[in-house]
């Protein structure tokens, strides 16, 4: 399978830059994955694809105001941190610089004008730096203040809200990126679900970069895929076990949910409680054991989540949907339009 097969074209205009004002204003594309048929719909109409009983599973993951623009100790020259991941020792980080080629072991770096220092302990061999950093203030009160979000590559325009970079129920910190997915859910929206008799479900996965890492490799089989932290609970795994059970549906909102799911499902669809790191790789021909239907993004060409979606609906029917986004002028990416799979 090669990834030319999830190759589409879209406009540079339709690439969003900003989120709306309203969250739920967002419009929905309805695609049924038996048929390829789609619908053209508002978000706030996703009420009417839930029935009672369902279960709709949401990554309360929270994102960290994870790039930091600083200077280099030595030199003064300008430096910028994206931190990746949370080391088990106390205020050690996986990183990626820029510019990096000469950062070295025992390079050290100064933020904020001086409030917060790192030094490189390691350079890895994909070139991601593992730094420890020293500060008098509390690490992550300082971090919300002088660190900025670390939006995709493809979003130009500065975020004057952090907190539509977060989805309404984020809850534990660790997140490189947003699961956009959930973006566009109102706190009035969960409880219109709720008040409808639809379970909901928190997982917690910390996105990481890889997220957006593009596949290189021609033959996507090759292409090695990111590890992410995830953790789902007792409670969230027996009430969806109850659900399939029951016949219900497990909806699942957004791709980093997905992968939760499909991480802690054995061949019968039956969930348990875990935590750990997950590289699955979903693209097509992988049978889903626990997820029923899907609400997400539009996302990249080439990318592993547009291989993921593909996996659920089936190619042709995902890049005929695409091809009729872009003709409806969708907002693709993070801060864009939905798509639900069903």
């Amino acid at each position: 399978m090669k990834k030319q097969d999830f190759y589409y074209e879209l406009p540079q205009e339709l690439i969003a830059q900003t989120p709306l004002a309203d969250r739920s204003a967002s419009r929905l594309l309805v695609l049924d994955k038996k048929t390829g048929a789609v619908r053209h719909r508002h978000f706030t109409d996703i009420l009417d694809y839930f029935s009672p009983g369902d279960t709709l599973v949401l990554n309360d993951t929270k994102v960290i105001p994870a790039r930091l623009y600083g200077v280099k100790a030595d030199t003064g020259g300008a430096i910028e941190f994206l931190l990746l991941k949370k080391m088990a020792a106390e205020r050690q980080w996986e990183v990626i610089l820029k510019p990096g080629r000469r950062a070295r072991e025992g390079s050290e770096f100064i933020f904020g004008g001086g409030r917060l220092r790192a030094k490189i302990l390691k350079v890895k061999e994909d070139g991601n730096r593992i730094v420890e950093f020293f500060c008098e203030e509390d690490f992550e009160t300082l971090l919300d203040e002088i660190g900025k979000m670390p939006l995709p590559h493809y979003i130009t325009q500065d975020l004057k809200d952090k907190d539509r970079y977060q989805t309404v129920y984020s809850k534990n910190k660790g997140s490189a990126a947003a699961p956009t997915a959930g973006l566009h859910f109102t706190r009035e929206l969960l409880a219109q679900a709720e008040e409808k008799g639809v379970n909901l479900a928190y997982v917690t996965l910390h996105v990481g970069l890889g997220t957006f890492r593009p596949v290189k490799e021609e033959n996507i089989l090759d292409h090695k895929m990111h590890t992410e932290e995830y953790r789902i609970t007792p409670e969230v795994a027996d009430l969806i076990n109850r659900t399939k059970e029951s016949g219900k549906r497990v909806i699942s909102v957004g791709t980093t949910s997905t992968r939760v799911l499909e991480s802690v499902g054995d061949d019968t669809g039956h969930v348990c409680p875990r935590e750990g790191q997950t590289d699955i790789f979903i693209y097509p021909g992988y049978q889903f054991k626990v997820v029923d239907a899907l609400i997400t993004n539009f996302h990249l060409p080439e990318s592993t989540l547009i291989m993921l979606v593909s996996a659920l609906a089936g190619r042709e029917h995902v890049l005929a949907a695409y091809e009729e986004a872009v003709k409806e002028r969708y907002r693709f990416y993070s801060f864009g339009d939905a798509m639900l799979v069903i």
